[in-house]
C-alpha cells in the first residue's frame, strides 16, 4: 500500500516472486471510467473506489489458501476494511517516504495514467496503517531488494495448522471385532 508512486507494484512484484505465490496489480482492477478520470487530473472519490476495491478483495479472497500479493494504494483505513472484509487475513506493507521523492518519480513514469498533480491529493488522503491494522511501514527510498528482506524480515510467520498425531501404530480391529 502507499501513494502513486512509492513502488507498490515493483516492490509487491519482486515479493511474490520471492514468495512464489500470484501477483496483481491494482491498476488493472480500474474501470476504463476511473483510468479516465485520473488521466484529466480529477482524483477519484470514494464511490469511484469501491468497486475497484471489492474487486481487489474478491481477488485476495480467491488467493488466500496459496498466498498472493496484489499492489493497491490502499489508502484510507475504510479501503483497507473492505479489503479486510473480502479476506480477513490481509496484511498489509506500506510504503512510506518523502512527498517530493514520490512527485519526481510520478513525473519521469512514462506512459502512466497518473499525473504527478495527483501526488499532493494522494498524501492528503493517506491514513497511515493503526495499531490494530496488521501490517508493516517500510522506508520507500530503500532498494527492492531492502525492502522485501525487510518485509521478511518484519512479516509475521506464515500461520500453520497443529499437527495431527499420528494414527497408532498396528492394525486396527474393525467394527465388531475386539470389543
Amino acid at each position: 500500500m502507499g501513494v502513486t508512486g512509492s513502488g507498490k507494484t515493483t516492490v509487491g512484484a519482486a515479493l511474490a516472486q520471492r514468495l512464489r505465490v500470484p501477483f496483481a496489480d491494482a491498476d488493472d482492477f480500474h474501470s476504463q471510467a476511473n483510468v479516465d478520470k485520473m488521466s484529466a487530473g480529477v482524483p477519484l472519490d470514494d464511490a469511484d473506489r469501491l468497486p475497484w476495491l471489492r474487486s481487489i478483495g474478491a481477488w485476495l479472497a480467491g488467493h488466500v489458501a496459496g498466498g498472493g500479493v496484489v499492489s493497491c494504494s490502499a489508502l484510507k483505513r475504510s479501503y483497507r476494511d473492505v479489503l479486510r472484509e473480502a479476506a480477513p487475513g490481509v496484511g498489509f506493507v506500506h510504503l512510506h517516504g518523502d512527498q517530493e521523492v514520490v512527485r519526481r518519480r510520478v513525473a519521469g513514469r512514462p506512459g502512466h495514467f497518473m499525473p504527478a498533480s495527483l501526488v499532493a491529493s494522494q498524501f492528503q488522503t493517506l491514513e497511515p496503517l493503526e495499531d490494530d491494522e496488521r501490517g508493516v511501514v517500510l522506508d520507500l527510498g530503500r532498494t527492492v531488494d531492502e525492502l522485501v528482506e525487510d518485509y521478511l524480515a518484519a512479516a509475521p510467520p506464515p500461520k500453520t495448522l497443529p499437527e495431527t498425531p499420528p494414527p497408532p501404530a498396528g492394525p486396527r480391529p474393525l467394527a465388531g471385532e475386539g470389543e
